[in-house]
């Protein structure tokens, strides 16, 4: 299913997207009944998390790009909520930074508390995937924490939906892309990453409890480069679905 969070005629709910018609349809999560066509509603984040947690440098392409040791054990950090923004909201450039980044991503959805989880269990708890781009501010890199480099208003944009029928394929091997206009940045498979999302998961769950509908990103492939005002960046991913957002200055 695909799970979303829209807004229409001023109020918002949560829906699941119907293609079983002929034309996508919302229905209403709670009654099923049609809401709206589904280019009639304007989507919001398809979640809302309390807690984002992210790992660097978890693609084998990415890491050979910027001739860094492959790593031993995830490295993770955080982004705040208020970073969250849904498809076709603005990514606000803030006029002091120089260059601002696109890195999209797989995000992982949870759906159940998760606490100390075993990997070969880790799944169990997994909602579902979405997509991200882990927006960053490289200026603010040098603040020695990646606190405001990470998280500013408008640094996460994640969806458009949630999708939860994952197959027999799950999250492995699939297509990752970014582009800016028609011009492909980044292009990748989730088969490029050296922690799996059990590994990732066990990892964080060991320290840091994540309760539905807190969201991990899993890293971004090589080709991680910069944005600017009036650009529209896509991340898609196979099956899972196709993210954008406009860039504009932040006023």
């Amino acid at each position: 299913m695909r799970i979303v969070r829209y807004a229409l005629d001023g109020s918002t709910g949560a829906g699941v997207v119907d293609a079983t018609g002929g034309g996508d349809v919302v229905r209403a999560a709670e009654t099923g009944e049609v809401v709206a066509r589904l280019d009639e509603v304007r989507l919001l984040a398809p979640c809302e998390p309390r807690t984002i947690v992210c790992v660097g440098s978890n693609y084998a392409c990415q890491v050979a790009e910027k001739g860094r040791p492959h790593p031993v054990e995830p490295a993770l950090f955080l982004k705040a909520p208020n970073a969250v923004v849904g498809p076709e909201e603005p990514v606000l450039h803030p006029r002091e930074v120089r260059r601002l980044e696109y890195e999209g991503e797989l995000a992982v959805v949870i759906g159940r508390t998760a606490r100390d989880v075993p990997e070969d269990d880790a799944l169990r708890y997994v909602y579902g995937l979405t997509c991200a781009n882990d927006v960053t501010a490289d200026d603010w890199r040098g603040d020695g924490q990646w606190t405001r480099a990470k998280s500013a208003d408008t640094f996460c944009p994640l969806g458009p939906w949630i999708e939860t029928d994952l197959g027999e394929r799950g999250y492995a091997g699939r297509s990752l892309t970014t582009s800016i206009g028609d011009r492909t940045v980044q292009r990748s498979d989730t088969g490029q990453m050296i922690f799996s999302v059990p590994r990732i998961l066990a990892h964080v769950t060991r320290w840091i409890t994540l309760r539905p509908g807190d969201v991990v990103l899993t890293g971004s492939p090589a080709g991680v480069g910069p944005m600017a005002p009036g650009d529209r960046v896509t991340v898609e991913i196979d099956g899972i679905g196709r993210l954008t957002n406009p860039v504009a200055l932040r006023t």
